[in-house]
């Protein structure tokens, strides 16, 4: 008996297991390290060749670079790519998701990234995602199947690609004009530059299923893009920089099926079209820019997010609304708005919130954060509002007269949410205390506390 238990407890339980779920295993691994498995046996060899999820990067070895043996670490990193796929191919297994992070600096760099995501595309692949390094301004190596398209023709033509996403920091060169992924659901593109308007006139038209966009750029070089999409219905669109913005900066928003919009960017010159008319949720974090647009015209844009029923506004945003207002901006009625979300820095911003709450009929629930840079003198008064919630609030004496000024003539808030930040500790006797000053001093009838355990 006890020579069994030994012998059951020598035995390699993993080998085991039943080969399918060794496969998902092994795919949720670096590809280099599932790969290394191969050598424990003819069994795991044969394992890693039906794993269905690639991961190729070359950072690993080439960062940082080393000074010497560069090439030979490239031609090495280039070999191991080859010898995964073709070892995939061979066994005929289908690949579910490709991702590859790889530095170009010349044009054969670019024939070898263009071979890889075909051969993956070619095979039904589900999910690609390349990261692309480019060290390198000379002109791309031009083809009959390719074009000057840095990526290759067959990506853009994929019958079962769901999920694609692609940077960084990339001229892609002119799409090709039969641009047709009916499958894709996903898209999501991280500084990556078009010829004209290939984004909207070539891209876009080419995916049928979209439902989820997201454009993120970083780089001082502002392109005026045109989002147009009827089937879109989440989009998400972020740019960092200031730098390239001038009196032509513009974007338009075309996409009548978005429920959800999340934009952050610098204020522009003018939003020509915003077309959301489905649109349900709205993430604004828009920020002035004080030296290249001094008077942008935010009315299109605010015009064509009115019928939101939520909306989250950042601090920079309001300062931003509020300064346009002064202006002569006229803000639009927001008739389904249910959900507010306001955050405030300056007298500037706070300003704004008793306008955007006359502007708020069916406003329900109002969120504030930025307590602490409330002046004092702006008051709500008497407003709709059924539930308040305050975030970053730490129960001090200064943020509760700050609360009594801004609900000055409110009689009484029926239902208000407290979230402490997570460096405030909160145990009982801070939870009642608070219950309690906010009801005397504010005239709260129930109170729920947020916090971080």
């Amino acid at each position: 008996m006890e020579s069994k238990k030994l012998e059951m407890g020598s035995r390699d339980l993993i080998s085991c297991l039943p080969r399918e779920v060794l496969v998902e295993i092994l795919s949720l691994l670096p590809t280099k390290l599932a790969a290394s498995t191969s050598l424990l046996s003819k069994k795991w060899r044969y394992l890693f060749a039906l794993v269905h999820s690639l991961d190729f990067d070359d950072t690993v070895l080439l960062q940082p670079p080393p000074e010497e043996g560069r090439e030979e670490l490239k031609e090495s990193f280039r070999n191991f790519v080859d010898r995964r796929l073709a070892l995939q191919c061979g066994c005929g297994s289908r690949i579910k998701k490709f991702s590859l992070t790889y530095l170009v600096t010349n044009n054969s760099d670019v024939v070898d990234e263009r071979r890889w995501i075909s051969s993956v595309v070619e095979r039904g692949v589900l999910e690609v995602d390349v990261t692309l390094r480019p060290r390198w301004l000379g002109p791309v190596h031009t083809d009959e199947v390719h074009g000057n398209c840095f990526l290759p023709y067959h990506l853009f033509r994929s019958k079962t690609l769901v999920k694609l996403r692609l940077g960084t920091d990339t001229n892609v060169g002119k799409l090709p004009p039969d641009v047709f992924l009916p499958a894709l659901k996903s898209l999501f593109l991280d500084t990556i530059m078009f010829d004209d308007q290939d984004l909207s006139d070539v891209l876009l038209p080419g995916c049928p299923m979209l439902e989820e966009l997201t454009v993120v750029h970083k780089t001082d070089f502002y392109p005026n893009y045109r989002i147009s999409s009827q089937t879109i219905k989440k989009l998400t669109v972020f740019y960092c920089y200031d730098f390239g913005i001038d009196d032509g900066s513009r974007i338009s928003f075309d996409a009548p099926s978005v429920v959800s919009l999340n934009y952050t960017d610098y204020a522009l010159y003018e939003y020509p079209l915003v077309n959301l008319g489905s649109l349900v949720k709205a993430k604004l974090d828009i920020s002035y820019s004080k030296t290249n647009i001094k008077r942008p015209d935010l009315s299109g844009l605010l015009v064509g997010i009115s019928n939101v029923e939520t909306l989250h506004l950042s601090p920079d945003s309001t300062d931003l609304i509020s300064r346009c207002v002064k202006h002569g901006l006229v803000l639009p009625v927001f008739n389904n708005l249910v959900t507010l979300s306001f955050g405030s820095k300056n007298k500037r911003g706070w300003k704004l919130l008793p306008y955007l709450l006359k502007h708020s009929p069916k406003l329900e629930t109002l969120i504030i954060q930025g307590l602490d840079s409330y002046t004092g003198d702006v008051t709500i008064g008497l407003f709709q509002v059924k539930e308040l919630h305050v975030v970053g609030y730490k129960g001090t004496a200064k943020e509760l007269q700050h609360l009594k000024s801004l609900l000055a003539g409110t009689e009484c808030i029926p239902k208000m949410q407290v979230e402490f930040p997570e460096d405030v500790v909160v145990d009982d006797a801070k939870m009642i205390q608070t219950r309690r000053d906010l009801f005397i001093l504010v005239g709260v009838v129930s109170t729920d506390v947020a916090y971080f355990e």
